[in-house]
C-alpha cells in the first residue's frame, strides 16, 4: 500500500501528499462546480489515472518486448452527465502512438491499453471511447 494524506485547504481546495515521495498534488472544484478551475478536479484525476495507466501499462509491456513508445501522447477528454447525479458519464481517449511501432506489435499493444488497472477498476456505466493513431 502506497500510503497518501489528503488535508481539506479550503474554497473547495485539497492537497494530498505522496507518502513515499512527499510530492504533493493541489485539485480544485471546477468553474462549472463553484470552484475556480485551477487545478485539477477530482474527477480530472479519473481521466488522468485512465490514461496514464494506459501508456505505463503499456511502456512495462513495451520495455520487456523491445519496442519503444517514447514519443507517445495520450489526449483524454471527461464528459460529465448533464442530469443529477453528478458523474462522469463518458471519456474520449485518442493514443497518438510513435513511429516505428511495429504493425504485428499494435494488437498487443491496443490490448494492454483496454485492459489497464484503471480501465478494470472504474464504473463500467462510464463509456469509454477508446481510437488509436498510428503515423503510417
Amino acid at each position: 500500500m502506497v500510503p497518501q494524506q489528503t488535508l481539506y485547504i479550503g474554497e473547495l481546495r485539497c492537497k494530498s501528499t505522496h507518502g513515499p515521495s512527499k510530492v504533493e498534488l493541489v485539485t480544485d472544484a471546477p468553474t462549472d462546480n463553484h470552484g475556480r478551475g485551477e487545478s485539477f478536479s477530482p474527477t480530472d484525476l479519473v481521466v488522468t489515472a485512465l490514461s496514464t495507466c494506459m501508456i505505463t501499462t503499456a511502456g512495462i509491456a513495451s520495455q520487456k518486448d523491445h519496442v519503444s513508445l517514447d514519443g507517445t501522447k495520450v489526449y483524454a477528454e471527461k464528459h460529465m452527465t448533464t442530469q443529477p447525479p453528478r458523474r462522469i458519464a463518458r471519456v474520449v481517449v485518442r493514443i497518438e502512438v510513435t513511429a516505428g511501432v511495429p504493425r504485428e506489435y499494435r494488437p498487443k499493444f491496443e490490448h494492454i491499453c483496454q485492459t489497464c488497472p484503471v480501465v478494470l477498476s472504474i464504473n463500467p456505466e462510464i463509456q469509454v471511447d477508446l481510437k488509436f493513431q498510428y503515423p503510417d
